[in-house]
């Protein structure tokens, strides 16, 4: 495994030294990192270049393009390849032609896919709300931003940086790796070359790749000098495993022996938060797990995901209302989740984790 630069740090439990750990960021010492998840998705279309502005001028460490082709081999941000939920491609009369039924990862999706169309076709068209019910007055926003590609999103961390005086991290996310490089667009190729060729392929980069994936994160870490971060689901498996005839889940990855694995080829773990506290029938916080601790000793770091501001999001102990859109008392999910020692949140809402990480 590549050296990445992360710097070692020993944790004493109880007087005991239990494990040679990476800091709480790879690259910020003062406590919990806060990922901008897809931007500031809370107030502005994710995966946009203003939902990725607006989450660094909120105080995000991070921002983060999930990573999906074009049809003439372009990486652009996307949360899926099928763009019919967050962009106006259902209204271009000229693309009807192009919706379809695909499988990907073992699951039929209807819709309208990136790598159907080429970059110059998708920069017609504009990005809108995923969530309107949820988030209303983000629709204020739709038709007014394009698809960016990563290079746009490099770009725009690069300005960001010199303009507020501080480095503006990326943290990527290859989507669907497995059914990508089946149909001969494989990303991580594209990835790395975008990385070397921006000086960002070195361990000081402000840099983490995560995916839910594994044997592509193994393929990666031949070629990386970034932090890797293997990305684990509260159930299913990752679709490598299920396509190679694998019988591990991702409940597999977090017990103690799973982590020590993850650890030969990743620097962290990427987890949903109901890893961490899982939640009964009624949506209630149930116990703590030790998959925190459990993932430190192994000399992880542990990002969770994802934490937004809404009722419908939230455990139902903070809710504020049966209302789903309103805001429920999300302070105190942050300050639950940072007494378990967790490394950094993605956020929808940078601005709440930013003021529950400092007050804390």
């Amino acid at each position: 495994m590549y050296r990445r630069g992360l710097a070692a740090v020993v944790l004493v439990f109880a007087g005991a030294v239990v494990a040679s750990l990476p800091s709480a960021s790879a690259h910020d010492d003062k406590g919990p990192i806060v990922i901008g998840h897809r931007g500031a998705s809370a107030y502005r279309p994710e995966h946009t270049l203003a939902a990725y502005e607006l989450a660094a001028r909120m105080g995000a460490d991070f921002i983060e393009p999930d990573l999906v082709p074009t049809k003439d081999g372009k990486l652009v941000a996307r949360h899926e390849n099928e763009i019919g939920g967050t962009t106006d491609v259902a209204t271009v009369p000229q693309f009807a032609d192009r919706k379809k039924t695909k499988t990907i990862d073992g699951v039929a999706v209807t819709g309208w896919f990136t790598e159907d169309f080429t970059l110059a076709e998708l920069k017609t068209l504009r990005a809108k709300e995923r969530i309107p019910a949820i988030r209303p007055r983000n629709t204020l926003y739709d038709g007014r931003f394009e698809i960016p590609t990563l290079q746009e999103v490099i770009d725009l961390s690069k300005r960001l940086s010199r303009e507020l005086h501080r480095e503006i991290g990326i943290y990527p996310e290859t989507k669907h790796p497995t059914y990508f490089k089946s149909i001969g667009l494989a990303l991580e190729p594209k990835l790395v070359d975008l990385l070397n060729r921006n000086g960002l392929n070195r361990g000081s980069a402000k840099v983490y790749v995560q995916s839910f994936e594994v044997a592509n994160l193994k393929e990666l870490n031949r070629s990386l000098r970034v932090p890797i971060v293997q990305l684990v689901n509260g159930s299913g498996a990752p679709y490598d495993f299920i396509a190679a005839g694998d019988k591990r889940t991702y409940a597999d990855l977090v017990t103690p022996a799973g982590l020590r694995e993850v650890r030969s080829y990743a620097d962290g773990v990427g987890l949903t938060k109901d890893i961490i506290i899982p939640r009964d029938a009624g949506g209630f916080l149930k116990a703590p797990t030790t998959v925190v601790k459990d993932a430190h000793k192994a000399g992880l770091i542990v990002h969770s995901w994802t934490f937004r501001n809404e009722n419908s999001f939230l455990p139902a102990d903070f809710r504020s209302s049966t209302d789903p859109a309103a805001y429920g008392r999300a302070f105190e999910e942050y300050d639950l989740f940072f007494k378990q020692g967790i490394d950094g949140v993605f956020a929808d809402n940078p601005d709440t984790a930013v003021e529950a990480k400092v007050k804390r």
